[in-house]
């Protein structure tokens, strides 16, 4: 009974402390929730110019990985049809069947089919030509992805930089009044920055290696069936 007596006193005394009696857990309720919203407001102009480097670089990557996926499907026995018109006789059939199948590698073999009869140095040359042109396409983009890795970390810095500038600035302005939120708040807009710029080029690295590593692909596939077609072309006849 006394037990029942003791709980009816004390427990008004712990309502009023969760309600916000107790002056620290009303500080902290009353904190302000971190989120990716209010950090990118804090960031300034800078996180403007991060947001639009990684829109940017997202285009690239859906843009390239689509393009480069599909040059690189390809018929396995493309290179065993072309053989075979070619033994044939049939150049038009050839070279209408590789602007059927329409990809870097194919382009690249009716250009050499279409020099047919001149010197084989002649025929890898030209075959070469139209290889370099089709890796460069390949490559469109991958220069702006690179560049965006390297430059967003460095927007990033350049923004603490100039956050932990202004902090000290109003520091200064503050004189005797110095509080120790002016440099709190000012280091903690500042390091946003640098976290939002090394966020965009983390993202900006993995995906320029991921499309380096497509675009590896779809060389060596070419590389292979210029091997192919000059092997057919210096068989015995």
């Amino acid at each position: 009974m006394n037990a029942m007596l003791l709980l009816a006193q004390v427990a008004p005394a712990l309502t009023d402390s969760i309600s916000g009696a107790n002056p620290v857990l009303t500080q902290v309720a009353g904190a302000e929730e971190m989120n990716l919203w209010s950090m990118a407001v804090k960031g300034g102009w800078i996180m403007i110019v991060l947001g639009l480097l990684s829109v940017l670089c997202f285009y690239i990557l859906f843009e390239r990985n689509y393009f480069i996926r599909k040059a690189g499907k390809e018929d396995p026995m493309f290179m065993d049809k072309i053989k075979d018109y070619i033994l044939d006789g049939e150049i038009k059939a050839a070279i209408a069947y590789c602007r059927s199948v329409n990809t870097p590698a194919a382009r690249m073999i009716e250009k050499g089919i279409s020099r047919l009869g001149r010197p084989v140095n002649d025929v890898q040359a030209a075959i070469e030509n139209v290889g370099n042109i089709e890796v460069a396409k390949l490559e469109k983009g991958l220069t702006i992805m690179a560049t965006i890795s390297g430059g967003a970390p460095m927007i990033g810095f350049l923004g603490t930089v100039t956050g932990m500038v202004r902090a000290f600035y109003e520091m200064a302005n503050a004189g005797n009044n110095i509080d120790i939120t002016l440099l709190s708040g000012g280091i903690y807009e500042a390091m946003i920055t640098t976290v939002g710029g090394l966020i965009v080029g983390i993202i900006a690295m993995f995906a320029y290696n991921y499309l380096v590593t497509l675009v590896d692909g779809v060389v060596n596939k070419m590389e292979a069936n210029t091997m192919a077609f000059m092997d057919l072309l210096n068989e015995p006849a």
